[in-house]
């Protein structure tokens, strides 16, 4: 509702992982050069792991977008399956028909004869994992057996697992550490310093449409660096609540009081004042009348 407002095309705060609004802070580039190396240099096994709302799905996106032209991608968002359903949605993935009611053992000679002609034909092929803290242990095991399909020269499957900290917690289990040890290049993506938030608020702002991308005053960027912690998931909700506020208002500018008003209304902030948000559009009352002229 406020996009005319502030003259934006779209709203710049979703939090769909859009990859048009990728932004490289320090973080999140090192992760990516981490990843490219690892995969360009043929490697096995790669992990990235970040907490909650620190764009593990965004950078599984821009990965995925980057690797495009290079090599064939299998990309599985939801890992929590056994270890035989794991395999069929990786053939899905690469395209390769398989008869429900086949053996696993039919099932991995197909996967073994796809990749071997990718090989063959000079292309590269990724399974990327995102979520994999949810993978069950017996599918970690498949995945590692997965991993052993290789010639002498290059292995055929590279797998790439993004997760929360508890994929190292996992992974650290005695049972599992035979996957552990092939892991070969791991990166953490780490929230924003103070300085990116306000970068990074402005190159939303200019990919939704903003011709002047300085919406957020430097208090209020400020502010919002410091509730946010630099969690781009928490700087998102903050960011697009706080517009709303300013749109009530009918200002064009967000002040650091938007951004306290907005912060008070998100539970993962200030969960003991969640619903500031609502008692202070009640009293907006210019925002009623905006939005019925609209």
């Amino acid at each position: 509702m406020y996009e005319r407002h502030f003259g934006l095309t779209e709203r710049p705060f979703s939090l769909t992982p859009d990859t048009a609004f990728f932004y490289a802070h320090e973080g999140a580039q090192a992760a990516l050069n981490t990843l490219l190396v690892a995969l360009r240099s043929g490697e096995g096994f790669v992990k990235i792991v970040a907490e909650v709302g620190c764009g593990k799905t965004l950078l599984c996106r821009r990965l995925l977008a980057a690797l495009a032209t290079e090599c064939e991608t299998a990309y599985i968002p939801n890992p929590a399956l056994d270890a035989r359903n794991m395999l069929l949605a990786v053939c899905d993935e690469l395209g390769i028909e398989i008869d429900a009611g086949e053996s696993s053992h039919r099932i991995v000679k197909e996967l073994k004869r796809c990749l071997l002609d990718h090989a063959r034909h000079g292309r590269r092929v990724v399974l990327i994992i995102d979520e994999a803290q949810c993978i069950p242990d017996d599918t970690v095991e498949a995945l590692r057996l997965m991993s052993n399909i290789e010639t002498e020269k290059q292995k055929l499957l590279q797998i790439v697992l993004f997760g929360q900290p508890e994929l190292d917690i996992k992974l650290s289990q005695p049972h599992l550490r035979q996957l552990l040890q092939r892991v070969t290049f791991a990166d953490h993506i780490a929230p924003m310093q103070t300085l990116e938030v306000g970068t990074y608020v402005d190159h939303r702002l200019q990919v939704a449409g903003a011709t002047d991308p300085r919406i957020f005053t430097d208090a209020a960027i400020e502010e919002l660096s410091e509730l946010s912690h630099g969690v781009p998931r928490l700087i998102n909700i903050i960011a697009h609540k706080a517009l709303m506020l300013a749109f009530g208002e009918g200002v064009l500018k967000v002040e650091r009081r938007h951004v306290l008003f907005a912060s008070d209304d998100t539970a993962a902030v200030s969960p003991s004042t969640a619903g500031g948000l609502k008692s202070m559009m009640k009293k907006l009352t210019a925002f009623g009348r905006r939005v019925g002229r609209q």
